[in-house]
């Protein structure tokens, strides 16, 4: 039993295995994971039911083992702001740079993407895309 907040091993690898530049989807039910995302990308499934695992719960824990330096979230359509961006806002330290749905599914395919995290959030528009960051020296 590891002593960190995130255990999942196969997440852990992964993000050991990334590093600056790379990107992590953190995708929500609806979303078409394996075929608008980087085919190369190691994927985990955490959509065991409806709610179960949920975006929010994916990404608190993901926070706590990388530096985060941008956070891409899908704008719907019609340019309205979904009320999980919320919930976003209170756990990230960056600004959400909002991207139209293919504008996002574009990214996602990009070889950058390391990490596809399927959920079972039910909420739509519930997608982000982290960019990790640099972790700097102690002075």
């Amino acid at each position: 039993m590891l002593k960190t907040a995130l255990l999942h091993p196969q997440i852990l690898s992964t993000l050991g295995e990334s590093g600056h530049g790379s990107t992590i989807l953190i995708a929500d039910g609806n979303y078409p994971f394996n075929t608008r995302a980087n085919p190369a990308a190691e994927r985990v499934y955490l959509n065991f039911m409806p709610g179960l695992l949920t975006a929010p719960d994916v990404l608190r824990g993901v926070l706590t083992a990388i530096p985060l330096e941008a956070a891409h979230v899908m704008r719907p359509d019609d340019g309205s702001e979904p009320g999980i961006w919320t919930d976003f806002r209170a756990l990230v330290d960056v600004e959400l740079q909002p991207l139209g749905r293919f504008e996002f599914y574009d990214m996602a395919r990009n070889p950058d993407c390391a990490l596809v995290i399927a959920t079972a959030e039910q909420r739509i528009y519930a997608n982000i895309l982290l960019t990790i960051g640099v972790v700097m020296p102690d002075a």
